[in-house]
Order: C-alpha cells, then structure tokens, then sequence
C-alpha cells in the first residue's frame, strides 16, 4: 500500500511536470497545468471504470484485467480477496449443510425459536411429531403451534432445569419429551424427543408393581379379619402377645401396599391430567385436626399459619396425600411434648407449604436420599413408627406433577423443616366479593 501510495503520486507529479514544462516553453504554465492534470484524472477515471465494470460481473473464476502499477496490484489483491471470501463461503455452506443433514437424521425433533419467541429452522423430527409446515410455519410464534397450557408456562419459565412430558400435539397416542435450552442473545433451542417406548416399558414395570399390591389386598384383608376376630377372645398369654405382633404387621403391610399402589399411580404420568382449584386452606386444616388427634398421647402442640388469599391449581386428593405425609411423619417422629409449626405462605416466587418440628433431626448425611423409596435413616425406628418407607417418595412425585419441590433442613438434636415450593402458575388469587367468590389466577 505505501508504494501504490507512491507510484500514484509519482504519476501525479510526471503529468504535472510535464503540463508546467510545456507551458513554460509555450508562455500558458496555468493552462497547460490543467490540461496535465485533466489528462491523469481521466487515466484514473478509465480505470476506475474498468474496475467497477469487473466488479459488477460478480465472477470469482474470472482473472482481473492485466494492468500494471498501482492499478494492477489493487486489481490483484481484490482478485485474492474474493477468491478467499469465495472459499470461505464454500465452507460456511458446507458446514451449514452438514449439520442440517446430521439434524435431519436425529430421531429427535430440533427446533430454533428467536428472541421474538418465532419459529426459524426446525429439522424433519420436528414435522413429523409436532407437525409444524415448513412453508406455512416458519417465522410463526412457537405458542401459537404448541397451545397447551401447560407448555406454555414451561416456556414462559427463565429455567429449564427439569423437561416437560406432553402428548404430542398432532398424536395423543405418541408421548413427548420437551427440553429447552438458551443460547445467544434471546434464542431458544427446543428439542422434542418421543419416549413412548420407554414410557411403555416403565408402563409394564408398574402395572407389575400394581397388580402384585392389588393382588396382596385380598389375603391382608382375609388375614387381618382373623386376627381381630381371634383377638376377640381370651388367648393364653404368649398366644395373645404373637397375635397383636402378627396385627401389626398385617395392617403396616397394608399401608405399605396403599403406598405402592398410590406411587404406582402417580408415577404413570408426570403432570396432572385434569386441574381443578384447591381449597389449601380447608384442606390443611383437616390434615391439622388429623394430626393433633394422632398426637394426642404424645402431648405435641400444633402452630397453624394460613394465608387466606390463595389457593392451588391441581389434584386435591395427590395434595393432601403429600401434605399428610409431612405433617404425620412429624406427628410420629417427634418426641414426647413437641412443638410442630404448619404455615402455607406465598411470596414472589411462588406458594410455598412447610412443616416444622423440634425433634430429634436428621443427619446432613442422610437428606440427599430421603426421597428414595424405602430408604430409612433409623430403620428400627422406623419400623415401629409404623412407616412404609415411601411416604417422601410420594411427596416428591405429587410435587412433581404439579411444577413443585421440595426441600428439606435439618439438623441433628435441633429438628426439622420440610417446605413444598409451588411455582406462581399453579396459584389462585381468591378475592372475595359481595355476593360470591372469585377465582383468578396469580401467574
């Protein structure tokens, strides 16, 4: 670049010379300067418009015009600098059509949804179990094609920790997993992947859990009808005490195949098929007349805290399975005179429902696994509480399906707090009128 610099001013200074030499011979230097630099102007206009000319013709393959000074070496490197973005388009185009190839074999649907939450690319998993038309659905918003209510608030969500399981949209029969991950300035990529094969698999697996504890209903019942029918009257001593052993036994067998049944149950789907308003505040308070009943000899005190302005979006009988479990198993694991505190609060994250206790405690070691089925920190303990082992499990699976978790803190000798956390979605706003309730929803 400095000796074209140099070249174009040499040529520059050549032309005027000679105008300013042949004026000076002449008598006319002003003229004859101007006519020399009018002379190299138009050298440079010639071929400035042959080089817009070759520009135009937008012919990678084609060699630049033969021209020798500055205007040949500009010729030349604009010749190699289209040459080079001609490469780098080949590969660009490549790698693109690569990866739609690899895309289009996956047997998962992808989809990329942009700030605007509009539909961009999507490969041909995602037409074949979404059913989105590349013609007529590009550039469309995403929940304008996907309406369900609750892919909605999952896309709605700043999180996506945990995928969605839904029908899909154009085959109720073909189950869908929906995970979504961020990427860039705003964007979305949305994988659907079908899991119905697995699904079924997981289906036979618990319909055996299922039908094994149906089937144990009869001879429990059948069993447990004798044992409270001998236990009626007077049995020697050592009799009577292997009767009330073999009763206890029988109805924590029963509880136990209640609590497979129901896990069974709520294990089959991962949202909740059909939601109804729940009235949080009648049902806790049942479950706190339950509870102080059952602690009646133990000589606990109960604390109850309800906000009275909202209530929850879902499954009534699921909710009081979970929040039974709670507050029974502080009813049963707390000592002689203990104090346990139940409240249902909502904040700007969402509805949340805790049971506190002044127990014994758990030890820190314990709490990442006390969700899994049967697992028992203290099994003795346990076993003459009564408990089946699955009562967290059950917990954790109705939180499950309705958006919810849960989290536990406890330290050992200084109790315990379990808190169910419900996202804003599955909130209702109850506001109270002259002449009835309504219901709006929070979220």
């Amino acid at each position: 670049m400095q000796r074209n610099h140099h070249s174009m001013l040499s040529n520059l200074f050549l032309f005027s010379g000679l105008g300013l030499l042949v004026g000076f011979v002449f008598g006319y230097p002003p003229e004859f300067l101007a006519a020399g630099l009018f002379i190299w102007a138009l050298l440079q206009v010639k071929q400035f418009g042959r080089l817009t000319e070759w520009l135009h013709r937008d012919k990678s393959s084609e060699e630049p015009p033969e021209y020798t000074g500055h205007w040949g070496e500009l010729f030349d490197e604009l010749s190699r600098q289209q040459k080079r973005t001609a490469a780098r388009e080949v590969f660009l185009r490549s790698v693109i059509n690569r990866f739609q190839q690899s895309s289009a074999a996956l047997n998962d649907g992808i989809v990329i949804i942009n700030a605007q939450d509009n539909l961009e690319w999507w490969n041909r998993s995602a037409e074949r179990l979404l059913g989105f038309k590349a013609a007529a659905d590009r550039g469309k918003p995403v929940m304008n094609l996907l309406r369900d209510p609750r892919f909605i608030r999952y896309y709605k969500r700043d999180s996506y920790e945990d995928p969605l399981q839904l029908p899909s949209p154009i085959n109720h029969n073909r189950e869908l997993q929906y995970q979504i991950t961020r990427f860039g300035a705003g964007d979305r990529l949305l994988v659907a992947r079908d899991i119905t094969q697995m699904l079924r698999l997981e289906q036979t697996r618990q319909d055996f859990v299922a039908n094994a504890s149906h089937e144990l209903r009869t001879p429990l019942t059948v069993i447990l009808g004798y044992l409270e029918t001998f236990l009626d009257h007077d049995l020697p001593r050592p009799l009577q005490r292997g009767m009330n052993q073999m009763q206890q036994q029988a109805r924590r067998m029963q509880s136990l195949v209640s609590d497979l049944l129901l896990l069974s149950r709520l294990e089959a789907s991962r949202q909740v098929s059909d939601e109804h308003p729940v009235q949080v505040q009648s049902l806790i308070q049942n479950i706190y007349e339950a509870a102080t009943e059952l602690s009646r000899d133990k000589g606990h005190t109960f604390e109850l805290e309800l906000d009275q302005q909202h209530d929850l979006l879902g499954q009534e009988i699921e909710l009081h399975s979970a929040f039974s479990n709670l507050v029974y198993n502080a009813a049963r694991y707390t000592p002689q005179d203990g104090h346990i505190t139940i409240r249902w609060w909502v904040d700007k994250d969402g509805g949340h429902f805790s049971v506190t206790d002044d127990g014994i405690g758990i030890d820190a070691m314990h709490i990442a696994r006390l969700t899994e089925r049967f697992y028992r920190v203290d099994e003795s303990r346990s076993s003459e509480s009564g408990g089946t082992g699955l009562g967290l499990a059950i917990v954790k699976h109705v939180l499950s399906r309705h958006g919810g978790n849960l989290t536990i803190r406890s330290k050992k000798g200084e109790g315990s707090t379990f808190t169910c956390h419900f996202p804003l979605e599955y909130l209702i706003r109850v506001s109270v009128s002259d002449n009835d309730d309504d219901l709006e929803d929070v979220g």
